[in-house]
C-alpha cells in the first residue's frame, strides 16, 4: 500500500532529526575557573612549619582550600643548598598532588636563602610564580656570627654561599620577586640586607622579626602579591 504523502513528509522528516541527532556534538563542559596558586610555606633558622600558623590561617580563612597551604618543615642545621634539593622534592610534590603548574613560595627569615638556591639553581624559577621574603638575610646578617651551625655560617656577610647566590642576577628567571623588611628587625643587621635588585621590596612599620609573619597589614601585601 502506498504511502500517503503527509505521511511520506511526516517520516523523512523523523528520520532526518533522527540522523541529527546522532551527528550532533556533545556539549562541551566549561573550564572551572582557575583557583590560586598552592603556597609552600618556608620557615627560618631554628623553626618549623609551625610558624606560619597564623598566616596559613589567614589565607584559608580568605578563600585558599587547605590542600594548598603547605607549612613544610626542615632541618635548619643543615646547608641550605641541602635544603633546596629538599625543597625542589618538595614543591614537585605538591604540584603534582594539586595539578598546579607553579607555585607560590613563601619564606620568613633564612628560609629566603635555600628557595632562591632552589629558583637560581635547580630550576625553580619556571616553577613558582611568586617568591615572597620576609625578613631574609639575603645579603647576610651579623647576628649569624652567633651561631655555628653550616646554615648560620652561610648567612655570614661575605660568606661564599652568599656571594654566590647573589652573583649576576638576584632574581632570575620569570618568577615575580618580592621582599619586605622592617627598620626594628633585630635578627636582619642591617635592615638593608634583605632587599634584592630586581624585586618589589617593601618597607613596613615597626615590627619585630617574628612579627613580620603576623602582622595584618603584611599578610594583606603579601596576599595581593601572590594574587
Amino acid at each position: 500500500m502506498r504511502l500517503s504523502r503527509r505521511a511520506t513528509l511526516t517520516a523523512l522528516a523523523t528520520g532526518c532529526l533522527a540522523a541529527l541527532s546522532i551527528q550532533a556534538p556533545a556539549a562541551v563542559a566549561q573550564p572551572r575557573a582557575a583557583g590560586p596558586d598552592p603556597i609552600v610555606f618556608v620557615h627560618g633558622w631554628n623553626s618549623s612549619g609551625s610558624t606560619w600558623d597564623t598566616m596559613a590561617g589567614r589565607f584559608a580563612a580568605d578563600g585558599w582550600p587547605a590542600g594548598h597551604l603547605n607549612q613544610w618543615t626542615y632541618n635548619t642545621s643543615q646547608s641550605n643548598a641541602t635544603t633546596a634539593a629538599q625543597l625542589a622534592q618538595e614543591i614537585d610534590r605538591v604540584r603534582a598532588a594539586t595539578g598546579a603548574a607553579k607555585v607560590d613560595v613563601v619564606t620568613h627569615s633564612m628560609g629566603g636563602l635555600s628557595s632562591r638556591y632552589y629558583t637560581k639553581n635547580l630550576g625553580g624559577a619556571a616553577k613558582a610564580d611568586a617568591w615572597i621574603s620576609l625578613g631574609g638575610p639575603n645579603h647576610g646578617t651579623s647576628t649569624a656570627y652567633f651561631c655555628g651551625d653550616a646554615s648560620c655560617t652561610e648567612m655570614r656577610p661575605g660568606s661564599s654561599f652568599l656571594n654566590a647566590l647573589n652573583s649576576g642576577d638576584e632574581t632570575p628567571g620569570s618568577s615575580r620577586y618580592a621582599t619586605w623588611w622592617s627598620p626594628c628587625d633585630e635578627v636582619i643587621n642591617p635592615d638593608s640586607s634583605v632587599a634584592l635588585s630586581g624585586a618589589t621590596n617593601t618597607k613596613t612599620a615597626c615590627l619585630s622579626h617574628s612579627a613580620l609573619r603576623t602582622d595584618s597589614a603584611v599578610y594583606n601585601q603579601v596576599k595581593s602579591f601572590v594574587g
